[in-house]
C-alpha cells in the first residue's frame, strides 16, 4: 500500500487533506499535537510540532514507518494583532511549528532515503504579498517558500519533486478564530476543493499550486502593485481586528 505523511492532520485543510489520501488509496501516517479519531489505514503520531525536543523524539517513530511515497507539510498556526501585543514566545512556537519543523522533516526524511517521490510544503497566499497583523506568520511562510524553492533543484537528483502550496483563506476554525469581526466564511474556500488542487499538483510534479482564481489573481496584484495591495490587506485585515490572538 503507498505511504504518505501528513503534518496537521486532525483538523481543518490537514483533515480534507487526510480524507482524500485515504480515498485515493494511500495509508497515511498523520503527525499531530492532538490525535485524530481511529480509521483504517491512518496512523496517528502524536507530537508537540513546535517542541523541539518532542520532534526529535518523535522522528525516528516516523522514519520506521516510511518510506513514504509523499509527504505533505501541513501543519501551521497563526498570531494576529498588534505586533507588541503578542507575546515572544507566542511568536517562537509559531516560527517551530510553520517554518523550523518542517525543514527539520524534510532533512530527516530525505536524508534516510524515507520519501521516494513527492514533497509539499503549505505555505501561504501572503507570500505574495504583506500582511500586516500576522507578521510572524507571513514571515514563517516565507521562510518555507524559500526553503521549497531551494531545495527543488537538488532534491530532483534523488528523485524527489518538491510543489509549494500558496493557498488562500481557508473555511476552517482556525481561520475563523484570526479573522476580524464580521468576516465573511462563506467567502473562504471549502477545505476540501483546496486540498484536491494542493494533492493534484503535487502527484504531478507541479512546482506552484495557488487553489483558486481569486487566490491566484490576488498573488499576481500583490506581484505587480505591492503596496497597494499591502495596504488594502491593512485596511481589510488589521484596521479591523480588535484584540490579539495566538
Amino acid at each position: 500500500m503507498k505511504r504518505a505523511l501528513l503534518t496537521g492532520g486532525s483538523n481543518g485543510l490537514g483533515r480534507a487533506l487526510a480524507d482524500l489520501l485515504l480515498q485515493r488509496g494511500y495509508q497515511v501516517v498523520s503527525v499531530d499535537r492532538s490525535g485524530g479519531a481511529a480509521q483504517p489505514a491512518m496512523l496517528h503520531v502524536t507530537c508537540d510540532l513546535a517542541d523541539r525536543h518532542a520532534v526529535d523524539r518523535t522522528l525516528p517513530a516516523i522514519l520506521a514507518a516510511g518510506p513514504y511515497e509523499l509527504a505533505i507539510f501541513n501543519a501551521g498556526a497563526s498570531a494576529t494583532g498588534r505586533f507588541e501585543d503578542i507575546p515572544l514566545d507566542a511568536c517562537l512556537r509559531l516560527l517551530a511549528v510553520n517554518a523550523e519543523t518542517p525543514l527539520v522533516f524534510a532533512t530527516a526524511l530525505m536524508q534516510a532515503g524515507a520519501v521516494e517521490r513527492h514533497l509539499c510544503f503549505i505555505s501561504s497566499l501572503s507570500h505574495f504579498t504583506g500582511y500586516p497583523g500576522a507578521a510572524v506568520y507571513a514571515a514563517s511562510k516565507d521562510v518555507v517558500a524559500a526553503y521549497a524553492k531551494g531545495v527543488r533543484k537538488p532534491f530532483a537528483a534523488h528523485g524527489v519533486s518538491v510543489t509549494l502550496a500558496c493557498p488562500g483563506p481557508i473555511r476552517t476554525a482556525q481561520a475563523e478564530r484570526h479573522a476580524p469581526p464580521g468576516a465573511d466564511a462563506a467567502r473562504r474556500m471549502p477545505p476540501e476543493q483546496a486540498a484536491r488542487a494542493i494533492l493534484d499538483a503535487t502527484l504531478g510534479h507541479r512546482r506552484l499550486v495557488i487553489p483558486g482564481a481569486g487566490p491566484k489573481l490576488f498573488a499576481l496584484a500583490g506581484w505587480l502593485f505591492p503596496a497597494f495591495v499591502t495596504r488594502q490587506m491593512k485596511r481589510l485585515i488589521f484596521d479591523r481586528l480588535d484584540e490579539a490572538v495566538w
